[in-house]
């Protein structure tokens, strides 16, 4: 949703009604009773949407306590910087204790980690609250306003817990009838996949189709549950509720779920709320707190002074040169599957210890042409500033190596308009994130679809995806209208499916190419049972290339598949928590 569009943002009145009845509590058991004001107050329709819309709110994890990044929905850090997208990048000095986390050596004490705990919990203890408040008030209200509101509440429920089992695991399950002095006798033996399954079931059989953009509706729910089964293994659970999804699933408007014709448009908010969303984070501009903007995202651009790019900071969370390498084709269009993409032969020419006033030679070989949506590299048109610059764009460029973000950086002709500049940076977009889109969707359900044994259906899946990357009138071109560079994409021969081993191996690569830098490459590693494997590959390919940035990095396995148990919360409740293996 954007300012003077189709915005759905609280008045300053509910606002002020929000900050009296919603607690924001820095510990998830010390959860208020069902608010401050009476039932009275906030068990009407409108109440009750306003404690809904809270909920809502802490999609985007902004708790305002500091160290905030490690709440970020878009996972940037404990997804994408984890899982070898990028790197923190900036400079040694500049957020260093998240050079420790890239490294694998935070331990319980990482504040960021503890910011990630209580944004979620609190997303649980506001979804409890509008949930107890309508059970309090259930005979005074309209009987479909209580399932409409439920339902979106269930619905929020099951995203938070999903978010932090795969975070950390082993963690805490309760609803909105436990007492918050009851909470301390579950310790660590809720059913976490169980009350996720719930919640997700509710919403399905009980949200509508059609919402208002950036409420969720029951094919969101489905596309959860789907991603909820496959999580745990259930593969043919799950392919059921994918091919629902995929045959039947709507956007908010009633529109049938397809993958957009232009890929960069995934990445706009000019194009926000389309028919790839399934559910996202909303985002909106001049609402009085950048909070309501992409505010997690406010580091990572490049860095730069001036009106000459966009944002005004930092240069955080810089490409790897493994996921440049990775964009490598053949001459045949397709992923070098045996990861000979980092071989020198093959590694994408870049300019690093080139500075921008020096002639360079960006790389002629093939190339995917998705690597110039989600990767800046010299020379190559950038988002309709310039071509990027190379080291003029880097803070420190043997820190961080000589790439930039691209993905949810805002264009040129969007500066002021659908961005926020009112706080100390003009990095605050306004495109939606989406926590699940529906390429994703098909890429999943191709897993699925291994499993069952139907190859074929999905190689169908898989090349949907690459056929739209492979729509040449999209792609990145110079001024001239050239191509921006040598891309060279194909669709997967009926070969590359012949086998499970086979297929398994291309649409686990695909995702990483078509989901790169948005959150999910940790968590799939992990569900995939290969981390330790393809991190520690990864880890000792990059610290060649930066040494301090890597020093000392290792992946443990049975040990960094999931964060820690926040110390502080170990400390505020003996007994009830228990420590994840290994910290």
């Amino acid at each position: 949703m954007k300012t003077n569009k189709n915005s759905k943002k609280l008045t300053l009145a509910m606002v002020a009604l929000l900050a009296l009845s919603v607690s924001c509590s820095d510990e998830f058991l010390e959860i208020a009773p069902t608010g401050s004001l009476a039932d009275a107050q906030v068990g009407t329709s409108e109440g009750l949407d306003g404690l809904l819309i809270g909920a809502y709110s802490m999609i985007n994890g902004r708790l305002n306590v500091g160290n905030e990044r490690g709440g970020a929905p878009n996972h940037w850090l404990v997804g994408s910087i984890l899982g070898g997208d990028a790197n923190k990048g900036t400079d040694p000095g500049d957020g260093a204790s998240l050079a420790t986390f890239q490294r694998f050596q935070a331990d319980a004490t990482f504040a960021e980690v503890n910011v990630l705990w209580q944004s979620r919990y609190e997303g649980v203890s506001r979804c409890n609250t509008v949930l107890s408040t309508v059970a309090n008030n259930s005979e005074s209200l309209p009987a479909d306003k209580v399932t409409e509101i439920s339902a979106q509440a269930r619905m929020l429920r099951g995203h938070f817990y999903f978010d932090l089992k795969k975070n950390f695991n082993n963690i805490v399950v309760f609803d909105e009838t436990v007492l918050p002095t009851d909470i301390v006798l579950l310790a660590n033996d809720g059913d976490a996949w169980a009350m996720i399954e719930a919640d997700f079931q509710y919403a399905y059989d009980n949200l509508p189709e059609t919402t208002d953009a950036g409420r969720v509706n029951k094919w969101a729910a489905a596309s959860y549950m789907a991603k909820a089964k496959l999580y745990q293994k259930k593969y043919a659970e799950a392919k059921t509720w994918f091919d629902d999804v995929i045959a039947n699933g709507v956007a908010w408007n009633g529109e049938k779920y397809a993958l957009l014709d232009d890929y960069s448009k995934v990445f706009n908010a000019a194009f926000d709320n389309h028919v790839e969303a399934i559910m996202d984070v909303e985002s909106s501009n001049e609402t009085g707190s950048v909070t309501n903007a992409n505010w997690f995202d406010d580091l990572n651009y490049p860095y730069l002074t001036g009106n000459e790019g966009p944002g005004d900071c930092c240069g955080f969370f810089q490409p790897s040169f493994e996921l440049a390498n990775s964009f490598r084709t053949g001459a045949d269009g397709l992923p070098l599957l045996d990861k000979s993409y980092n071989d020198p032969a093959n590694e994408v020419v870049n300019d690093m210890d080139v500075a921008s006033t020096e002639p360079f030679t960006p790389d002629a070989g093939p190339l995917d042409p998705r690597i110039d949506f989600s990767i800046g590299r010299r020379d190559i048109p950038y988002l309709g500033w310039k071509p990027h610059p190379g080291q003029a764009w880097i803070r420190v460029q043997a820190y961080g190596g000589p790439y930039s973000p691209k993905k949810f950086v805002y264009y040129a002709d969007q500066e002021g308009t659908l961005t926020d500049a009112s706080s100390w940076t003009r990095g605050y977009a306004t495109m939606n994130y989406p926590i699940i889109r529906f390429a994703d969707v098909l890429l999943m359900a191709a897993e699925a679809e291994i499993e069952a044994g139907t190859l074929e259906n999905a190689r169908t899946y898989v090349n949907m995806v690459r056929a739209r990357a492979a729509k040449s009138e999209f792609w990145i071109k110079n001024e001239d209208g050239s191509d921006a560079a040598n891309y060279v994409i194909e669709e997967y021969p009926a070969a590359q499916f012949a086998s499970k081993e086979s297929a398994t191996e291309a649409v686990r690569f695909e995702r990483k190419l078509e989901l790169s830098g948005e959150g999910h490459r940790f968590f799939d590693l992990v569900r995939w049972g290969v981390a330790a494997e393809e991190i520690n590959a990864y880890l000792d390919y990059e610290v060649q290339k930066l040494t301090q940035a890597y020093s000392g990095a290792r992946f443990t396995a049975g040990k960094d598949e999931y964060r820690a148990i926040p110390q502080t919360q170990l400390d505020l409740q003996p007994g009830v928590l228990q420590q994840n293996p290994g910290y």
